[in-house]
């Protein structure tokens, strides 16, 4: 009987707490983020898909982040738009649930993705005269498909195990949107086999991921140690720092949500941190990696150019 109304009913959020007031600009402010964070990453997309000097397997793996990036948070950003400016905040049970598939499948992916990506940065300066034949275009291909691969089986079981409990005492989510932990604190069965295979899984994950890139770039600083000129330190590190700064902020973010001991308690600054995953990182992404880099900026003025010109 409580799956019934479930299905019928659907769920009701109670989204991002805000008196009326605010309604209008945090609509406006998260809107033009969406599309600039939509825009920069389609730019990425296409300067790297067009320029033939780009076609290399940091900037292959580049690519798939902008391109998980733009479904990632378009999974969540709209629908969130949407129910800002609404009074009942409602998503039927199976919108509820292709949203929380989307969402931990291309989360898991990135989180896989930059740990490939510091790795592939690990080969690049500790292996520079090996780079090309270790990193060559099928195992790029075959390191990209892995992450996609793992994204989906680490959704599919979360999904499916969350989407058969009873839901018979509360439909209202405490979040904007269907993440795991606020579904399990309100359904009226016990949770603690879904929370352990959460903490589990996401923990290998993410610890996984977060260990492969420390190693990486343990190997990466000792070996532009070694390097005498200053120059070609700062160069070395130059390709580096981008990457740093993106997984910093991914993982620490990440982390706090779902690693901690009270993380299936949602509360208001939960949510915050939630934000910066779901909408501030797709949207800084794209900036960081652009900014730092002279190849990805003489690509992008050539393409301006050319579209001027025309």
């Amino acid at each position: 009987m409580c799956d019934n109304i479930t299905f019928v009913d659907g769920f009701i959020f109670l989204g991002l707490e805000t008196v009326s007031e605010l309604k209008i600009l945090i609509f406006t402010v998260l809107a033009l983020i969406y599309i600039l964070s939509v825009i920069g990453n389609f730019t990425v997309l296409v300067i790297i898909r067009t320029d033939s000097r780009l076609h290399t397997p940091m900037y292959f793996f580049l690519l798939n982040l902008a391109l998980i990036e733009i479904l990632y948070t378009t999974s969540i950003t709209p629908n969130t738009l949407k129910n800002i400016l609404k009074d009942e905040k409602r998503i039927s049970f199976a919108g509820c649930f292709i949203q929380m598939f989307l969402f931990a499948t291309l989360g898991s992916s990135e989180c896989v993705l930059l740990g490939v990506m510091a790795y592939d940065r690990y080969v690049a300066i500790c292996h520079p005269l090996l780079y090309t034949k270790i990193m060559n275009q099928p195992f790029c291909f075959c390191l990209a498909l892995i992450c996609w691969i793992i994204g989906i089986a680490n959704a599919l079981p979360h999904t499916t195990l969350t989407s058969m409990l009873p839901y018979c005492n509360s439909r209202i989510i405490k979040h904007y949107f269907c993440e795991i932990p606020p579904l399990l604190n309100i359904s009226c069965k016990d949770t603690y086999v879904n929370k352990i295979l959460v903490f589990l899984l996401g923990g290998c994950i993410i610890l996984g991921s977060l260990t492969l890139t420390l190693i990486s770039y343990i190997f990466v600083i000792a070996a532009v140690m070694r390097i005498s000129s200053l120059t070609g330190k700062q160069k070395a590190f130059s390709t580096c720092t981008s990457h740093l700064i993106v997984v910093t902020i991914f993982f620490g973010t990440v982390t706090c949500n779902y690693l901690r001991p009270n993380s299936y308690s949602f509360s208001s600054q939960d949510k915050v941190i939630s934000l910066v995953y779901v909408v501030l990182t797709p949207f800084i992404n794209p900036i960081i990696y652009s900014l730092r880099n002279k190849d990805f900026q003489r690509a992008l003025e050539k393409v301006f150019q050319f579209v001027v010109g025309e």
